[in-house]
């Protein structure tokens, strides 16, 4: 089962997607984990992704792709891929589906946790606190939350056509919200 998650960051994908690695024995595929990697390696591409986040940008697309590639061509791998935050732009879900038809794979669910910009700070506040992740002050939340809506809503629109996409209330508690995708996920 490859299953796509949608939603601002702090929307609880993270959360969402390690339950579905246990329940469908699959992969969390996320490109914040795969970009956090290649900056703590400081790699070349590491430089470039945190002068881009410390803008409140998000990573070049072909910086991404490459990165995602590598996962979805692995064998072992092979339709249990779980996207967490992948893909951000139109760019990148054509680059996926190219993946998926290459490597003879479908995405089988799509989930959009749709969440209040409000709601997202406050998550995102406490996360900080727990977490200490760099990309997380308040600044930079709201530019990355506004940059996600605006560059996500057509990848949305790619994607609401399918049968298999369903939008969940995102503010709602992490035990409900996978409730909810429970009862969409024929696993």
């Amino acid at each position: 089962v490859n299953i796509i998650l949608f939603g601002p960051p702090g929307a609880g994908k993270g959360t969402q997607a390690k339950y579905l690695v246990n329940k469908v024995k699959g992969f969390q595929i996320s490109t914040g984990d795969l970009l956090r990697e290649e900056i703590k390696n400081n790699t070349e591409i590491g430089k470039i992704i945190t002068n881009d986040m410390n803008d409140g940008k998000y990573v070049s697309d072909e910086i991404v792709n490459k990165l995602i590639k590598d996962v979805v061509i692995d064998p072992n791998k092979k339709g249990r891929l779980i996207f967490d935050g992948y893909p951000r732009s139109l760019s990148q879900a054509k680059n996926l589906d190219l993946l998926l038809t290459n490597s003879n794979q479908k995405i089988d669910c799509i989930f959009f946790l749709n969440v209040h910009k409000d709601i997202i700070i406050k998550r995102i506040e406490k996360r900080k606190d727990i977490e200490n992740r760099s990309d997380d002050n308040l600044k930079t939340i709201v530019k990355r939350y506004e940059v996600y809506m605006e560059t996500t809503k057509p990848v949305l629109e790619h994607y609401a056509k399918n049968t298999n996409f369903h939008e969940i209330d995102g503010s709602l508690e992490i035990d409900q919200i996978t409730n909810k995708i429970d009862t969409f996920l024929k696993v």
